[in-house]
């Protein structure tokens, strides 16, 4: 069995990379967008455009977004990376906010809104964030800035064929605009800023960068926030919205005062497609589900389900031997939509068929689920420690994106693809890079190097690093390397002399600290 038929639900292992700009989004559709029209129009009548006065109250409910931001550099993470600007759009909604993209404010040090058709600019401050459903709400204090606008109401999930406006500020100039299309798929798709496989609305309607945040209106309602396109490898025209149903979901979840993030299942799923398969498990011809083969640590499933559990329906619906359920009428989603759209918290019946018997489990919902290379982050500087010139660090998604995806090592590709977070193991740690001294002489040309040991103690996360350096083992520091990706190598320092180069090569370098925040 390869790894490759799995269905991964926890954060689902990247197959590829995606290019990213400012805005992580794409373009077109030319003939594609022709045939879908066609189409639509021989099955029918559009839903109707938004009439005059509609159009009106839309274009004073939306907004631009200017954000400087700096990034973490998790190069040398004990410092930040240059500013930068980008620009998106936003839609004013119910409660004076404003709702747009996670990935228009991620990383802001300073926000300011500009309404459509306005000549000033007023600041802003982020309300909530949701990375990983990729909206964010803003606040404005100058009451003058909502003089004159009024809320944008919220309508239903769209269905395939219904028409669909997008408004933004997309670059090319400075104004509103407006571009019309169809609903082409609604689907579960990976999210480029969060790497979570969520349901989204895909539009014919042009998305290109500057449209991020900005409403996606079907009869003068919202029925989604513009956010990523894809282009390349003969398509266009394909844009992307955070369906409405998420959108509910995440101002529900925030109301709380705080955001919990959406929940996980957190299994490693095969469908059950073969009937040799399904007759080993001891499904009858009218049963249907999808096999477990991994329950991850600590995930919402930990300690419920089992390895070679057989889940037959989740929350009451059953799945089919591919993992999807009915949606609409003939419509069908992947399952791990059913968990995204409840609240972390919230308990669900999963049944299961489990030795031949059939059984009904109930599931507490949890966001708290860390994977072993986990990420992307944002708004959070990277974890560090430095001892004697050595740099260590965890590998995380934003770690990995250092590299060209062409050239990831190996071993961190390895990590990411198919290793799981344990009791034992809930980070891989590795040696980034060493800064050279004579204390360090022989290792200066280390790179990402996974870290198994330091004197003898495990590292199963970044602050058993800063225990281990506490306790030499007699005279020397004694590093192992992992016996897999680096077959078990070890780095041995003098402990006197290493504890005297240590101030000396932070200094050097200009670096003000040997830890991260979080390791203090």
């Amino acid at each position: 069995m390869t790894h490759l038929r799995l269905r991964i639900e926890p954060s689902t292992r990247r197959r590829f990379n995606t290019s990213r700009t400012k805005h992580p989004e794409s373009v077109g559709l030319g003939r594609a967008a022709c045939l879908a029209a066609a189409l639509a129009a021989a099955a029918g009548p559009w839903p109707r455009p938004a009439a005059a006065g509609e159009d009106d109250i839309i274009r004073k409910s939306v907004v631009k977004i200017f954000t400087t931001y700096q990034k973490p550099d998790y190069y040398q993470p004990w410092q930040l990376s240059p500013q930068d600007q980008l620009s998106g759009s936003g839609v004013i909604i119910e409660g004076g906010r404003i709702l747009t993209n996670a990935h228009v404010v991620s990383d802001h040090i300073f926000i300011q809104v500009r309404k459509a058709g306005d000549a000033d600019k007023f600041n802003a401050r982020v309300e909530f964030v949701g990375h990983d459903t990729e909206l964010a709400t803003l606040k404005v204090d100058d009451p003058r800035f909502f003089a004159g606008t009024r809320p944008i109401e919220f309508g239903a999930l769209p269905r395939q064929r219904d028409r669909v406006a997008a408004y933004g500020f997309p670059t090319g100039g400075d104004e509103l605009s407006i571009t019309e299309g169809v609903v082409s798929r609604i689907e579960v798709i990976e999210y480029t800023h969060s790497s979570r496989r969520l349901l989204a609305i895909q539009t014919d309607a042009a998305i290109n960068p500057g449209n991020s945040g900005g409403p996606v209106v079907k009869d003068g309602r919202l029925v989604g926030i513009s956010f990523q396109s894809f282009s390349g490898q003969g398509v266009e025209n394909i844009g992307y919205a955070v369906p409405i149903t998420l959108i509910n979901r995440f101002l529900k979840d925030i109301s709380t005062g705080r955001y919990d993030k959406i929940p996980y299942l957190g299994t490693v799923w095969e469908p059950m497609e073969n009937p040799d398969l399904r007759r080993f498990y001891k499904l009858s011809p009218e049963q249907t589900g999808i096999l477990v083969n991994r329950v991850t640590f600590g995930s919402s499933a930990w300690g419920v389900l089992k390895e070679g559990d057989v889940v037959t329906a989740i929350d009451g619906l059953p799945i089919a031997n591919d993992g999807t359920y009915v949606f609409d009428k003939d419509k069908r989603l992947q399952c791990s939509n059913l968990t995204a759209m409840h609240q972390a918290g919230d308990i669900i019946p999963v049944d299961v068929i489990r030795d031949g018997k059939a059984m009904r489990l109930r599931v507490t919902l949890s966001s708290g689920f860390k994977d072993l290379v986990d990420g992307p982050f944002y708004d959070v500087k990277p974890s560090y420690y430095i001892f004697a010139g050595l740099v260590f660090t965890p590998v995380t998604r934003n770690y990995i994106g250092l590299w060209n995806p062409n050239n990831v090592p190996t071993s961190l590709k390895h990590l990411q693809e198919y290793i799981y977070p344990t009791a034992e193991r809930q980070q891989a740690v590795v040696l980034a890079y060493v800064l050279p001294h004579d204390a360090n002489t022989g290792y200066h040309d280390f790179r990402s190097i996974v870290v198994e040991s330091i004197n003898g103690i495990h590292i199963s996360e970044m602050k058993d690093i800063v225990t281990a350096i506490q306790k030499p083992q007699g005279s020397f520091h004694v590093i192992r390397t992992d016996s897999v990706t680096d077959f078990g190598g070890k780095i041995i320092l003098n402990a006197e002399q290493a504890e005297k180069a240590h101030k000396e090569i932070l200094s050097q370098h200009g670096i003000p600290s040997d830890r991260s925040d979080d390791l203090k």
